[in-house]
């Protein structure tokens, strides 16, 4: 295929291969700030080295802290065709196993749907602050998921597969239904969804989702420690049952929102274009924020409300890496990931053997990072 226009030249970057910067003098990419889409081999092996250094340290250290080498070692002995003695005890080797590995492992499913959430809320809605929880979405799980809690569907290892559904599938309800209003009241009384309005349609949402919280916890007290402390977000889990219930979920999720990352590319830069060029941007966008929506739902359902990992996530990888959904989508899984196993430490070790809630960790690094984003699109708005 031929590139199109040169006011389209940016869509031939990311669909048409045979489009390159240079034939037509780049002037496209200037133009719109979009970057040619392409995922460099050095950033893939810094975001999967980064999570192989997040899970050695998030199973070296702890209350009984482990040789780095030796958990590295430990973890690579299990791989085929590999041999390796970490030279850890019996004893060591199940604290490795048992109790640190399925928490890791949590940390780096919910910390990579997260993040992915946010990229592609931000694709879909063209708006770089639009995040699982400035848009309600998250306040609208957490009504879904303190409502399967006080039904008795409340999670925990030994638990029916009825119970195994139900979570997640509220939480998943909830923040559908928020997200949907979200979008309606963006658009009311303006022609298009500004970053004001979309912001402030989700602050009310989630407000209006969190008085409805409130309420049914206080209709229903013998579940407010349960629901408290799933609010302030944990990843405290007694085994692999957390685990096996947000992976199915991850698995749908991250195949659906990877597939339209260049459809993200393209309605990044207006729905005239991507029309023009067969793309349904209604259906495209509904597609996006489902399977982003069911990324969050999930996420909540086994973590908590854990904030800001959507926004601070997508937004350092457009910064270092390239403004292509192609680039931003899978290295915010990865980093994501990395990002939370890392948090989930802090949370574990600062004040052991007591533990800080692992959302006051990522408030700490969200809310001035959410801060200098908001004045950056301002500045750039202006």
């Amino acid at each position: 295929m031929t590139s199109g226009p040169s006011r389209n030249g940016v869509q031939m970057a990311h669909i048409w291969p045979t489009w390159t910067p240079e034939r037509d003098g780049g002037r496209a990419r200037a133009e719109t700030g979009v970057g040619t889409g392409r995922l460099r081999a050095g950033w893939v092996a810094a975001a999967v080295g980064a999570v192989a250094l997040a899970t050695t340290l998030g199973l070296a250290v702890g209350a009984v802290s482990l040789p780095p080498f030796a958990v590295a070692a430990e973890l690579a002995d299990h791989l085929p065709l590999v041999r390796l003695d970490s030279g850890l005890t019996t004893l060591e080797a199940d604290i490795v196993w048992e109790l640190r590995f399925p928490r890791v492992v949590l940390a780096l499913l919910v910390g990579a749907l997260l993040s992915l959430a946010g990229g592609a809320y931000q694709g879909a809605f063209r708006n770089p602050l639009a995040d699982p929880y400035l848009l309600g979405v998250a306040a609208g799980a957490g009504l879904g998921a303190t409502m399967a809690i006080v039904a008795g569907f409340g999670g925990g290892a030994g638990t029916g597969g009825a119970t195994e559904v139900a979570l997640p599938l509220a939480a998943f309800a909830g923040a559908l239904t928020a997200v949907s209003i979200t979008y309606v009241l963006g658009a009311v009384g303006a022609r298009e969804r500004s970053t004001a309005s979309l912001i402030l349609a989700g602050v009310a949402v989630a407000s209006f989702f969190t008085a409805l919280q409130t309420y049914v916890q206080q209709r229903n007290d013998d579940t407010l420690r349960q629901v408290y402390a799933w609010i302030l977000g944990r990843l405290g889990t007694a085994g692999w049952h957390e685990v096996r219930l947000l992976a199915p979920y991850a698995l749908v999720a991250a195949v659906i929102l990877l597939a339209q990352r260049r459809t993200l590319d393209v309605l990044s830069v207006g729905d005239d274009e991507a029309a023009s060029l067969g793309i349904d941007p209604a259906r495209s966008r509904a597609v996006v924020v489902v399977a982003a929506s069911l990324a969050t739902a999930a996420a909540v359902a086994v973590s908590g409300l854990i904030g800001f990992v959507g926004i601070i996530v997508p937004h350092t990888i457009r910064l270092l890496a390239g403004s292509s959904y192609r680039v931003i989508l899978p290295l915010s899984m990865l980093f994501g990931a990395a990002f939370l196993a890392l948090a989930d430490l802090l949370a574990r070790t600062m004040l052991a053997p007591g533990e800080v809630p692992i959302g006051v960790i990522t408030a700490f690094f969200g809310a001035p990072f959410f801060a200098v984003v908001l004045r950056t699109s301002r500045r750039a708005a202006s």
